[in-house]
């Protein structure tokens, strides 16, 4: 009896061992487990804050980029616009100046001209020049545009003032212009011609004479006479003068026996030895008795 109750007792003592070793096991298995658990979550969390900061930093990063390209095109806009705006000042000095010429000849075309439509012209030129910023090209078609307006007034003036003294058949001068031709005429009043008719012409001999005098009372002359010399301009203009005042006296002249023995008939020679009278020698020259005859038709008097 007492060895079953012995051995009844050492089995439940064992029993009682095995629960707690068992209970020890489960135990440790469910704290283990816990932390797993709790490890795992951690490392999640962990995992989460640092994908958080990289979505951060790649965004921080994004933004950075962005605002560096928004700079950099700005700064390149910037440049451009700054260069352009170099090119079109560079070429406005030149529209300034086109502007102060045309100025001039406006002036110079008070009372002759009706200069408004090329005012407008002009108006419209400045206004685009001072809207442009960015293309000199326009800049520089506007300077030509007014360059050219400038230069139709000068040729319109010059129109004009061959008009006011208007030869029978056309303008006072073509080729040799309002230059050689006041170089011309203010040799004519010099040598006495003031109020004398003058025009260019290429008719005087069929062209082959520098110069001519008309029987009604003007001179013209042949457009390389601008060219001249003084002292030679001057001759010629007191030669065609002398025939002015010979045609004033032609029949009287024809008729001189004198003018026929003195100089042969020969109203050339004459003319030469009335502009020695003046002061004005050619080549060809005179005698006393010849120049005092000669100074006689200046005045009218033929001997």
């Amino acid at each position: 009896m007492r060895s079953s109750a012995t051995t009844r007792g050492s089995c439940g003592e064992a029993r009682r061992v095995i629960r707690r070793i068992v209970s020890v096991a489960v135990v440790a298995a469910v704290l283990l487990a816990g932390g797993a658990v709790s490890r795992a979550a951690s490392l999640d969390a962990e995992r989460a804050q640092v994908i958080a900061e990289l979505q951060s930093l790649s965004q921080a990063t994004r933004s950075a980029l962005a605002r560096t390209d928004h700079l950099e095109g700005s700064i390149a806009i910037a440049e451009k616009d700054s260069t352009e705006r170099a090119a079109v000042l560079e070429v406005r000095p030149a529209f300034l100046a086109e502007i102060i010429a045309f100025d001039a000849a406006i002036a110079r075309a008070d009372g002759t001209l009706d200069t408004a439509a090329h005012r407008a012209a002009v108006l419209s030129a400045q206004q685009t020049v001072l809207a442009e910023r960015r293309n000199p090209a326009t800049v520089v078609a506007a300077t030509a545009t007014v360059h050219a307006l400038t230069d139709r007034i000068g040729d319109e003036i010059a129109t004009w003032q061959a008009a006011q003294s208007a030869a029978p058949n056309g303008p006072a001068w073509a080729s040799s212009g309002p230059d050689g031709y006041a170089r011309v005429r203010a040799a004519l009043d010099r040598v006495g011609g003031q109020g004398v008719g003058l025009y260019e012409s290429a008719s005087c001999a069929g062209g082959t004479a520098p110069a001519c005098a008309n029987s009604d009372g003007y001179i013209k002359y042949r457009s390389d006479v601008t060219e001249w010399s003084t002292d030679r301009l001057e001759w010629a203009m007191a030669h065609e003068l002398a025939h002015i005042h010979q045609f004033r006296v032609w029949g009287a002249l024809t008729s001189s026996d004198a003018y026929q023995s003195m100089f042969g008939g020969d109203p050339e020679f004459l003319a030469n030895c009335m502009a020695v009278v003046r002061g004005f020698p050619g080549s060809v020259g005179c005698d006393a008795d010849q120049q005092r005859w000669a100074s006689g038709v200046w005045v009218g008097a033929v001997g």
